[in-house]
Formats: structure tokens, sequence, C-alpha cells
């Protein structure tokens, strides 16, 4: 099974607006000046959940991960790219917290986490669709629109980790270690996803369908980079983070269930089987020694970690309602149709 090197950093995609194609254009450029010369861009008419906006930050994001292609790794840190990436991150995270709402005051990381771990036996998602209903063709869609997660798991997260101290950085640590494969390279979750879209016959590039998904798919990454990029969010971002642990499992058996009706290929089924077991223990340690010890250091932090595990929700649940009515009309949820 041949696999793209992970080491080529992707091509800029294509523009969908004026904010996107503002900042595209910017990167486009030679070598950054490090001053600051604001941006100007129409952000007040952009929508928070739309295209544009979140193609724009998935973007500004990319920079402090791989980069593109023929683009100065400086702008990274230029001033002028920083100032606008934290007004798109306003609008952002300010829809995102008008739909969470308010948080009570005596509510509590510990029955949040409680909440999320009960799953209905019959729910309306993907993949309870997939697991009873779904075809193969919706299966691969379900597979590009994960891609760009999947690809760099673990990464988002892992920004965390200087944020951290005691107990919470180590059991964190140790999380995300088998996250990437435990020290073998074949067993890294990203490298288990990419053999994974290869089986499927996909692109396994990293980013190779970022002009293709839908606003809601990059929504989902990008409240993992806006969370783990922000010290003041670190409280947000182990929400998250004890979220995804607590969540994947089962719904990673429903995926292992319908590509066993599907009678998919081996590496497929592979990926969420490995899912199965290695979260279901990590939801352990994630309640007790990461948010537990974190609430237990940082009181103050407790309403963020259910904000957090809220937003998560908020994001997942827009991709989650994209996905189904498309697949009810019988059409594509994605942008541009794959091979």
């Amino acid at each position: 099974m041949t696999l793209p090197s992970t080491l080529v950093e992707p091509a800029l995609p294509h523009a969908v607006g004026p904010v996107s194609a503002t900042i595209l254009d910017t990167l486009s450029r030679g070598r950054p000046t490090m001053h600051l010369r604001p941006i100007d861009v129409p952000i007040a008419e952009a929508d928070p959940y739309g295209l544009d906006l979140q193609l724009a930050l998935y973007v500004l994001y990319e920079l402090h991960y791989r980069g593109f292609h023929a683009v100065n790794a400086r702008w990274e840190w230029n001033p002028a790219l920083l100032h606008l990436r934290g007004r798109l991150e306003d609008v952002f995270v300010g829809a995102v917290r008008r739909d969470v709402g308010d948080i009570a005051p005596d509510d509590t990381a510990e029955a949040e986490m409680d909440a999320i771990s009960l799953e209905p036996v019959d729910g309306g998602g993907p993949s309870y669709h997939l697991r009873d209903h779904g075809t193969w063709e919706q299966m691969r869609e379900y597979f590009v629109h994960r891609s760009l997660y999947h690809l760099k798991e673990g990464d988002p997260h892992a920004f965390a980790i200087p944020r951290l101290a005691g107990t919470a950085k180590a059991a964190f640590v140790a999380v995300e270690f088998d996250e990437y494969g435990g020290g073998r390279s074949d067993r890294v979750h990203q490298h288990l996803y990419a053999e994974l879209m290869v089986a499927a016959g996909l692109d396994a590039s990293y980013l190779g369908y970022i002009d293709h998904v839908p606003a809601d798919a990059l929504a989902s990454v990008n409240l993992m980079s806006l969370f783990g990029l922000h010290r003041e969010l670190r409280g947000a971002a182990i929400g998250h983070f004890a979220s995804t642990e607590i969540t994947s499992s089962p719904g990673s058996r429903r995926l292992v269930d319908a590509l066993r009706r599907m009678d998919a290929p081996e590496p497929c089924v592979e990926f969420y089987a490995e899912h199965i077991v290695a979260d279901a223990v990590h939801e352990q340690v994630v309640r007790t020694d990461v948010v537990g010890d974190l609430v237990a250091r940082e009181p103050h932090l407790e309403t963020d970690v259910i904000f957090g595990i809220r937003a998560r929700d908020v994001v997942e649940n827009r991709l989650a309602d994209h996905v189904m009515q498309c697949w009810k009309e019988d059409r594509s949820s994605l942008r541009r149709p794959v091979g």
C-alpha cells in the first residue's frame, strides 16, 4: 500500500469569498514584513459558520501546523495576520458561545462527562445511519469529512500540553502518546487513517479534500485549533479533549458494525476498531487524571471545561445535521464530488 509523504506541505486551497480571497492573496506574496499593517476585510458581513470565514480561519491556523507549499514560513507570526485571525476568532467563538448558552453556577464537569457518556441505542446521527442503512458511497463521504481531523489527529489538542501541570499533564501526554502510536510510526493514528483512505480509494494527502468539505467540517477542526492556541481557553481545550475521548469508543463501534456490514477493506475497519479499545481506556484516564486534576488545581476553569464540552456538541451537531439532511435528500454532503 503506497501512502503519500506526510512531510509534503499542502497546496493552498481555493478562495470562496472576500475574506478567504484576501488571506490567500496575502499568503501568495513573498517574504512578509513584520510590522503591523491591518488587513481590511468585510468581517462584519461574514457568517460565523459560513464557508468563507471558516476557510479563512482554517488557512490561518494551518500556518501553525504544516504551513503551505511555496508560502513563506514567516507568515506564521506576521502581526497583521494575527490581528486579522483574532477578529475572525471573535466572530466564531461569539457565535459558539451564543449557541452554547448560559452555564449554571452549580453545573459540574463531572456531571457533564456523565451526560455525554450515555448515548441512545437508536440515535439519528451519521454513525447510526451508516450502521443501519448507509451505503459505501456515504461512508466514503464520511471519510472525506473526517480526513481534515484524522490526518492531523492528536495535533490540535497537543497545543494544550505546555499549559497543564502535575497529574493532568502526565495523564494528558499518556493519552496523546497512544494517539501517536506509542512510539511506532506505523501505529500513529494519522497514519492509520491514511491507510484507511487509500483502502477506500480516496486521496490520503494531508488536506487533500479541503476544497471538497463544507463549512461545518472546517469548523469542527477550527474549534480545536482555537482552543489549543489560546492559553485563556485551556479549560475549554481540555473539555473538548474529554468529549472527544468519551464519545469516540461507542461511535467507533457503530462504524465498525457499519463497515463489517458493507464488507469494507480491513484497513477501514482497523482504524475504528483501534479506537474502540484505546478510547474506552482513555475515557477513564481523562475523567479522573486530566479533568479531575485540572479542576482540583484550577477550580475557576471548571466552567470553561463545561463550555468546551458543549461547544464541541454545537459544531459536531451542525456537521451531523448537514450530512443527514443531504443524505435524506439523496444528494452528496460534499461541496465537490470525489472519484
